[in-house]
């Protein structure tokens, strides 16, 4: 079947600016962002949109013909984005535009800023689609809970007992650092796979497949410190799962949730902390800007028509977890900066820490066994350590 009679789910996200600090979307935006989708939607562009924010990540999901990495799709992502942070700094809301490293766009919004997660897929009679949106993190937030997901039989039961499940996955990891990529077929390759995703400084698994072919499930995998080439915001990644009939079921992919497992981001992007499921009313960020939180909506997908979407967290089921993760809030917050609360050297080289250390790097001095502290404030002066 050709491509064109294919659905494309495209879910784009940005910062463009928040209210009160790193907290939470203003509405006036996503009303912005929502007027330039209905005119792509009117204009034949996408089929359907949906709009939303989790935290102060402003959210575009759309649906359209046109494939995956598309520039009319992308563009009026950009357009959207573009449109939201004029209003952001109409309303001087904080980091008006974060997310937008250019004042122009090339033809596709990858590299620009903003993530990406797209799929292209041909409907089933009936198609449920998951989608997963996470604020104060990395992409490799999703590396377990996909593992999970796809591969953990404790955790999904369909690849014992389901026929359509049994054979395993296809798991293509990322490496962000060289931009080259692997994929890892479960369950043969399993302990070769967590070898690698286990690592989430430099690995994320990008897409899942079943061995036929068919799209499972993909994630957004920019990472801002990288393509600026310093701190600008942490990446807050987007993830789409398809549901049930040949694929896990909804309730097998989010019970992956109901650990709240450690991530890299929280404040500045600099420390580690749990990811806490959360309902809609809950997707904003307080605690030290978080704690790192994901939101869960669940739609179907019908002749590219979005229908819901329910909120898939916004349940007590998930009280337990985000109970654990105010708990693993508080453990990891007493650790104040030091690791394993700040992330490590490795991680924290594209912080704003390098610019506190470069003061220090003239007070080092060769050490060995007749070194001797300088204690005294002439001395401080006279070794180059400044006016203090």
């Amino acid at each position: 079947m050709s491509s064109g009679s294919k659905t494309t789910l495209s879910v784009i996200k940005a910062d463009i600016g928040s209210l009160a600090g790193h907290h939470k979307v203003h509405p006036d935006t996503m009303l912005a962002a929502s007027r330039v989708l209905a005119e792509g939607k009117n204009s034949g562009i996408i089929i359907d949109y949906y709009v939303t924010h989790v935290g102060d990540d402003l959210q575009l999901i759309m649906t359209h013909r046109r494939g995956p990495n598309d520039s009319k799709v992308h563009e009026l992502a950009w357009n959207a984005f573009r449109e939201a942070t004029k209003v952001a700094k109409e309303l001087g809301l904080y980091a008006a535009g974060q997310d937008l490293l250019s004042d122009s766009f090339s033809g596709n919004v990858r590299g620009l800023g903003p993530g990406v997660a797209e799929l292209e897929f041909i409907e089933r009679p009936s198609e449920p689609i998951t989608i997963f949106m996470a604020d104060k993190t990395e992409p490799s937030a999703f590396n377990l809970p996909l593992y999970k997901i796809f591969a953990d039989p404790f955790n999904t039961a369909g690849l014992v007992i389901d026929p359509k499940l049994h054979a395993g996955f296809v798991f293509t990891v990322l490496d962000v650092y060289e931009g080259r990529a692997v994929d890892m077929r479960t369950p043969e390759e399993l302990y070769d796979l967590l070898a690698l995703i286990g690592t989430t400084s430099r690995y994320v698994v990008k897409y899942v497949h079943r061995k036929d072919g068919e799209p499972a499930a993909v994630v957004s995998s920019e990472r801002l410190n990288l393509i600026a080439g310093k701190y600008i915001g942490k990446d807050d990644p987007v993830m789409i799962v398809r549901a049930q009939s040949g694929f896990p079921a909804l309730g097998e992919i989010l019970e992956a949730f109901a650990f709240p497992h450690l991530v890299a981001g929280w404040m500045r992007g600099s420390h580690a902390g749990p990811l806490m499921p959360v309902g809609q009313k809950d997707a904003k960020m307080t605690r030290f800007d978080g704690p790192p939180r994901v939101l869960g909506l669940g739609f179907n997908i019908k002749d590219g028509r979005l229908v819901g979407p329910t909120d898939l967290f916004d349940d007590v089921a998930f009280d337990e977890a985000r109970r654990l993760a105010q708990e693993i809030t508080e453990y990891m917050r007493r650790h104040g900066p030091f690791m394993p609360h700040r992330l490590g050297p490795e991680e924290m080289e594209y912080t704003t820490l390098p610019d506190v250390l470069k003061k220090l790097e003239s007070r080092f001095r060769p050490f060995d066994l007749g070194y001797k502290p300088i204690i005294r404030h002439e001395e401080l002066l006279e070794a180059g350590g400044g006016s203090g």
